[in-house]
């Protein structure tokens, strides 16, 4: 009952601070994350508490809100909610663990539960749903949609993929195609596929309009 109480109290935090968030990394994708996150866990395993706290909390102190100035949130909320601090101690273990910090960083997580709510964020950002956050993320900082002469960059460390700000068709081949050979859990594997089939049907549909022909488009992505 008390773990129960905790999580609700725990959304409505959750959604109070990120409900109005215009970057697509509002409450609603916390909802998906976590509905996602206890679907794979029912299938895979893991402690639900510690996936269900992590899922709702990942987002709280992310860099791509706050800017960096905002840290210690979840730390603090978990005390207020009296969380024991070895509970808690897990929960931001797993956090911790759950973004993407560039291609060319291994991002694997070593917590079980953690591999699962990567799984789900991951989920999230692809597929039709995924599209219309990555073009909302771009819009909210002020990206281009598209500049033929911007190529997609690797990112070799966090520092580097943190200060991209690179066209947002740019972020598919940086970040979101990749996803699907990254995902931890067969469960998540198997919901995937259809999903990245889909960022290649709109891509090859955007290419398809933005140039006369493909030769062109291989040219940019070459």
């Amino acid at each position: 009952m008390e773990q129960k109480k905790t999580i609700s109290e725990t959304k409505k935090y959750v959604r109070q601070i990120l409900e109005n968030d215009g970057s697509g990394h509002d409450w609603w994708h916390i909802f998906r994350v976590r509905n996602l996150a206890l679907k794979i866990a029912s299938m895979e395993g893991g402690d639900l508490f510690l996936i269900e706290m992590a899922a709702l909390l990942h987002d709280i102190d992310d860099w791509k809100i706050s800017g960096g100035t905002n840290t210690g949130n979840a730390k603090r909320w978990l005390q207020e909610v009296n969380v024991s601090p070895a509970t808690a101690t897990k929960i931001i273990e797993i956090i911790d663990q759950v973004s993407f910090k560039g291609a060319g960083v291994d991002t694997t997580p070593t917590i079980p539960e953690a591999k699962i709510v990567q799984d789900a964020d991951r989920l999230d950002a692809i597929g039709a749903i995924g599209i219309a956050r990555t073009f909302a993320y771009g819009g909210n900082k002020g990206r281009l949609i598209f500049n033929p002469e911007i190529k997609p960059e690797k990112h070799d460390d966090f520092d580097q993929y943190k200060k991209s700000t690179g066209p947002t068709i740019n972020h598919f081949y940086e970040k979101l195609l990749l996803l699907k050979d990254r995902l931890n859990t067969k469960t998540a594997k198997s919901m995937a596929l259809k999903r990245h089939q889909f960022m290649e049907l709109f891509l090859d549909k955007f290419f398809g309009e933005w140039y006369e022909n493909e030769e062109t488009q291989n040219r940019f992505l070459s």
